[in-house]
């Protein structure tokens, strides 16, 4: 008799991505967060995070876990590893704090020498935010796209790109928080997430 592998599923997601900001801003950069359950747009968070900064993985974690949405929160979606230059998320504390699985989203894989590079060779604290990113590992194709994941199989991660996708690449929560974040930030917004 075949058995069949059970995966869970992901209904209520938060997807967070940063504002666009000029090249030579120093200091504060906002985030946005997107709730959705399914593909309906629930809610809207907003915090704010350090350009380089070391503040992003805590800010997360109070939007999320202190929103009015935390007790139905299943799962984080990030769009990649860093918010405001390279205020970096330690991805697996973020999972650990929250309870919830975490998944990184990229539409092409990152150059990881180039950001080695400008760690370690421009960015204060930066042998220690290169820890993070190769303490994730690398990122793996998947679904049309490039993730990182904490807390999830394979199988669901495919499941959640697959369910929450329904134009491009990006899952939705990601990319109407790119949207809503270019807004904010420059009156309109453009560009692909």
């Amino acid at each position: 008799m075949a058995t069949t592998e059970r995966h869970r599923t992901f209904s209520h997601i938060v997807g967070f991505d940063d504002c666009p900001f000029p090249r030579g801003h120093r200091g504060d950069v906002a985030i946005v967060g997107t709730v959705f359950s399914g593909l309906r747009l629930e809610g809207v968070l907003s915090g704010r995070v350090r350009r380089d900064g070391v503040n992003s993985t805590r800010e997360l974690i109070r939007l999320a876990g202190g929103s009015c949405f935390a007790g139905h929160l299943q799962l984080v979606l990030l769009q990649g590893i860093a918010l405001a230059g390279f205020n970096v998320v330690d991805v697996p504390h973020l999972h650990a704090e929250l309870g919830l699985p975490v998944l990184v989203v990229a539409r092409r894989a990152p150059r990881r020498e180039a950001m080695r590079r400008a760690l370690l060779e421009r960015i204060p604290g930066g042998s220690r935010k290169w820890a993070l990113v190769e303490r994730l590992g690398e990122m793996e194709p998947l679904a049309g796209v490039y993730v990182q994941r904490v807390g999830l199989s394979e199988a669901e991660a495919v499941a959640v790109i697959r369910a929450t996708t329904p134009h491009g690449k990006i899952p939705e929560p990601l990319r109407v928080a790119h949207l809503i974040a270019g807004g904010v930030a420059t009156g309109e917004s453009r560009g692909r997430t």
